[in-house]
């Protein structure tokens, strides 16, 4: 019993000593930006990062979604290794590295989804200067919901005591002000409208214009100008998870892929959807590539209700690891079996066959669902063969 009572005492010695050490990275380090919401967060920490880099602040950067990645003060990146599933201690490295590399800013994407360790990771880790939540959208409702105000009143625990909290969501902005006033922080509600149209031109991907106007906002309001962080945001490197087109030309057809597999949610899933796919375009037949995740079983079912009525395609080659509630709620849609191919644990390789095998001389694809597994394996392989292109 005695050891165990001091290995304890030491345990928790430990802590508190690593804990003030931790408290002196983060006063070391005067600008912090904690990025929080539904969608399109590491792509926002990955602007507002380039933006700040081209104001001439030494800024560190780490993002969590697609591929968790560590962003250096000159822009170069590294993946972060874990040895086991994530865990939000890892923030805590982070912040030592950036006070090591010397950066005066950090920009944090929010890696927790539980809301009590949202709470954490603001409260306890990153103490953030500004906080930044893109958009409350109808995801991981089994653990933020069940409603999607659930989700914006636990997104809105990351807002910075005493700080400013900006924001492109439009819908649930008042939870996110409620938030701000209690944590007596000033809050901002981002219009891309009063940015000017062109924002989104110069980009090498698509990027999304509520994400650029909430990345220039936090730059401006850090003593950025405009033109000077857009033109640092153009030249960043984009998320592996970011909305990006490809065209290969093979054995005589033409297809355009588009990477949507990040937008995982049925919400910015049909908004891409929208833009992407023009309604009574005859021009070039069109197939969906629905990815789905094996504990994903909620969204599976959302996605198989999407089929046919958000979703219109001429076919829908349905994949990963989940695939029969996609195929389940596309057939009570109405969709009709033909235009349903189920290729469940199928390779990168088999689906690409498929799609080459329905495209007549053109053809536009578009992946969704979630870019894990094949469907990241299958961005890669189109980006490979365009280069041949």
């Amino acid at each position: 019993m005695l050891l165990v009572a001091i290995l304890l005492a030491a345990y928790v010695a430990y802590g508190i000593l690593e804990y003030r050490a931790h408290l002196r990275n983060l006063r070391a380090i005067p600008i912090r930006v904690h990025v929080n919401g539904t969608r399109g967060k590491s792509s926002v920490t990955r602007l507002i990062a380039a933006g700040l880099r081209a104001g001439g602040i030494r800024t560190v950067a780490k993002t969590t979604g697609s591929a968790a990645r560590y962003i250096h003060p000159d822009g170069t990146e590294e993946p972060i290794p874990r040895a086991g599933p994530p865990n939000v201690r890892e923030q805590l490295g982070i912040v030592r590295r950036a006070r090591q590399e010397g950066a005066r800013a950090i920009v944090m994407e929010c890696m927790a989804v539980m809301p009590e360790l949202q709470v954490v990771c603001e409260q306890r880790i990153l103490r953030s200067t500004i906080g930044v939540i893109t958009n409350a959208r109808p995801d991981h409702l089994d653990v933020m919901g069940p409603t999607v105000r659930d989700v914006a009143i636990a997104l809105s625990g990351t807002t910075p005591a005493g700080g400013v909290l900006f924001t492109s969501e439009h819908e649930r902005q008042a939870v996110l002000a409620a938030a701000a006033r209690e944590r007596r922080a000033e809050f901002r509600e981002v219009e891309p409208a009063a940015f000017g149209t062109d924002i989104t031109s110069g980009f090498g991907h698509v990027e999304h214009a509520d994400n650029i106007a909430l990345s220039l906002a936090v730059c401006e309001r850090l003593g950025v100008p405009r033109e000077t962080a857009l033109s640092g945001m153009r030249t960043a490197a984009p998320d592996v998870g970011a909305l990006t087109i490809h065209r290969v030309r093979e054995a005589g057809k033409e297809i355009e892929f588009v990477n949507g597999f990040a937008a995982n949610d049925p919400e910015s899933t049909a908004a891409i959807w929208r833009v992407i796919v023009p309604e009574g375009d005859r021009s070039r037949t069109v197939i969906g590539v629905v990815s789905m995740r094996a504990d994903r079983h909620d969204r599976a079912r959302q996605y198989g209700q999407m089929l046919g009525s958000d979703l219109k395609a001429d076919r829908f080659i349905l994949a990963g690891a989940l695939t029969h509630p996609v195929l389940a709620g596309a057939r009570r849609r109405g969709v009709p079996d033909e235009a349903l191919i189920d290729m469940a644990g199928c390779s990168a390789e088999q689906i690409y066959a498929k799609i080459l095998e329905f495209t007549e001389a053109r053809s536009l694809v578009v992946g969704v669902g979630n870019i894990g597994g094949v469907g990241g394996e299958l961005v890669g392989l189109v980006k490979a063969r365009s280069r041949r292109a």
